[in-house]
C-alpha cells in the first residue's frame, strides 16, 4: 500500500490517521501493519523516529473486537514516559470509540488501577512491572490476551524486565501472537524470542542513520578550568532551541541543575530519583518549552522522547561509551540539523580515541570571549614530537661519520643532517 487510503480500515480509523496528517506509511509500516493485520508473528527491528509505534497501534486498534468484553491485547514499553506515549497516541486513534484502554505504570494509586480493571480493557498499555503484577493479583485477565507486543525489546533487557515479560506471557494464550520492536536485538534476548516466536518474520528497516548526517560533533578542552565553569561558558556561548546537558549520575544532574540556577539559567532536570508525579510534571513543561536546557542522567538518552533538541552536551563522557551514541541521537532527528558539544580532559584521551573509532568526526573547538574559535587537535603536540623524531632518525641515516674522520667532522655532519631536514620539511610543505 503506498498511501493510507489505499487501506481498508474501519471509517473511525479512517478518520483518526486523517486527523494525524498521515498520508503515506512509512517503511516499517508499509511493512509491519499487514503482518499484524494478518495475524502473523513478526520482528520490527528499526530505529527511533520510523513510526513504529503506530506501525503495530493503528493494526492492533483495526483488530479490536468491541463486543468482546476482555482483554485483547498487551502492549509493554520499558519506562514510564514511553508508556505513556503509547498510549496517548493510542487514545489519539480510539477516540470517540467504544474501545477501552488502560495505562499501567507504576507510581499510580495501585487500588485506583484495579479498581479501573474491573471493567475489562480491550488493550493495555504500561510498564512490564505493573502489568506482570496486575497479572498476578488477578486484576489483570491477560489469559483472554491473544496480542502481545514488546516495544524497545532491548531497552526492555538491559533494563531487566523480560523475566517480568515472561511470567505473564506464560498465562497468555497458546497460540499468542508476539511482534517484538527493537533497534537490535542482543543475543541474550534470543533464548526468550525462541520460547514464544517459531519462526518469526524479522523485518529491518534501513540502518541507523550516517551519525554525521546533519551533525556537527564539537570537542571542547576543559584543561585547567573548574568543568563546571567550562559548561557554563559553553551555554552561554550558545542559544538552543532546547538542549540537553547529560551526566552519569543522578546527583551530577542535581548538583548541575542547581549550580546553572545559581547563575541565573532555569534548567529542568530529569533522572531515576524523581518521583512520578515529578517526572510527569517535568516532562508536561519540557514539552510546554518551559525549558531551554534540560539536565539529565542516560534514562533521557534512550527511556524518553524529547522533541526539538537542537543541541546535547556531554558534561561527562558516559561509562558504556554506546550511550554516547544514544546521547547525540536525541538531536538532529527528522531532517533536522543538530551540535553535540562533549566536554573532556587529557585523561579522557583513550575514551575519546574509542568514540573516533564509532565514526565521530570531532572537531577541535573551544570558546574564547564569547566567540567559538577551532583549536589545534589534541594530538597536534604528539605528532609534532613524532614528525621531529621521525626526520631526525632520517637525516642520521642518510648523513653518515666518514671513514677517515678530521677535525671539525661532528660539526660539518650537523650541518648537512640540518641542510636534509630543510630539504624534507620543504617537500613536506609542497605535497
Amino acid at each position: 500500500m503506498s498511501k493510507y487510503t489505499d487501506y481498508q480500515f474501519k471509517p473511525f480509523l479512517r478518520d483518526a490517521i486523517s486527523r494525524l496528517g498521515f498520508i503515506e506509511p512509512t517503511p516499517i509500516q508499509k511493512e509491519m501493519i499487514p503482518l499484524i493485520l494478518k495475524g502473523s508473528k513478526a520482528i520490527g527491528q528499526a530505529h527511533t523516529g520510523t513510526g513504529k509505534s503506530h506501525s503495530f497501534l493503528i493494526p492492533i486498534v483495526e483488530r479490536m473486537e468491541i463486543d468482546t468484553e476482555q482483554l485483547q491485547a498487551v502492549i509493554t514499553a520499558p519506562t514510564r514516559e514511553l508508556a505513556t506515549q503509547l498510549f496517548t497516541e493510542l487514545n489519539k486513534l480510539t477516540e470517540g470509540t467504544e474501545i477501552r484502554s488502560a495505562l499501567l505504570i507504576g507510581g499510580t494509586d495501585k487500588q485506583r488501577t484495579i479498581g479501573k480493571l474491573k471493567s475489562a480493557p480491550h488493550v493495555v498499555v504500561g510498564t512490564p512491572g505493573r502489568i506482570r503484577d496486575m497479572a498476578d493479583n488477578g486484576a489483570l485477565g491477560v489469559h483472554t490476551a491473544s496480542i502481545l507486543v514488546i516495544d524497545e525489546a532491548d531497552l526492555a533487557f538491559d533494563m531487566g524486565f523480560i523475566e517480568d515479560i515472561d511470567q505473564f506471557a506464560a498465562r497468555m494464550p497458546a497460540n499468542l501472537e508476539m511482534y517484538v520492536f527493537s533497534a537490535t536485538i542482543p543475543e541474550k534476548l534470543k533464548p526468550f524470542l525462541a520460547k514464544y516466536m517459531d519462526s518469526p518474520v524479522h523485518i529491518q528497516i534501513g540502518k541507523r542513520k550516517p551519525l554525521t548526517e546533519g551533525m556537527h560533533y564539537s570537542l571542547v578542552p576543559v584543561r585547567s578550568m573548574d568543568r563546571k565553569k567550562k559548561l557554563l561558558q559553553v551555554l552561554n556561548g550558545i542559544n538552543p532551541y532546547l538542549a540537553i546537558v547529560f551526566t552519569n549520575t543522578k546527583q551530577h544532574a542535581d548538583e548541575i541543575a542547581d549550580y546553572l540556577s545559581g547563575h541565573g539559567i532555569k534548567a529542568g532536570r530529569i533522572h531515576g530519583d524523581l518521583t512520578p508525579r515529578e517526572r510527569t510534571r517535568m516532562m508536561k513543561q519540557v514539552r510546554d518549552l518551559e525549558f531551554q536546557y534540560i539536565v539529565a542522567t542516560d534514562l533521557a538518552a534512550r527511556g524518553i522522547d524529547i522533541p526539538g533538541v537542537s543541541h546535547v552536551i556531554n558534561y561527562e563522557l558516559p561509562e558504556d561509551l554506546e550511550f554516547f551514541i544514544h546521547r547525540v541521537g536525541r538531536t538532529a532527528r527528522a531532517g533536522l540539523e543538530g551540535i553535540a558539544i562533549t566536554l573532556y580532559e587529557p585523561s579522557e584521551d583513550d575514551k575519546i580515541v574509542q568514540i573516533e573509532k564509532l565514526g565521530i568526526p570531532f572537531i577541535h573547538e573551544d570558546i574564547k570571549n564569547g566567540e567559538w574559535q577551532e583549536v589545534k587537535e589534541r594530538h597536534a603536540r604528539k605528532r609534532r614530537v613524532k614528525e621531529t623524531d621521525d626526520l631526525d632518525r632520517k637525516a642520521a641515516s642518510y648523513v653518515r661519520k666518514p671513514d677517515k674522520v678530521k677535525p671539525g667532522y661532528k660539526k660539518k655532519m650537523a650541518r648537512e643532517m640540518e641542510s636534509f631536514k630543510k630539504r624534507e620539511r620543504r617537500l613536506k610543505r609542497k605535497k
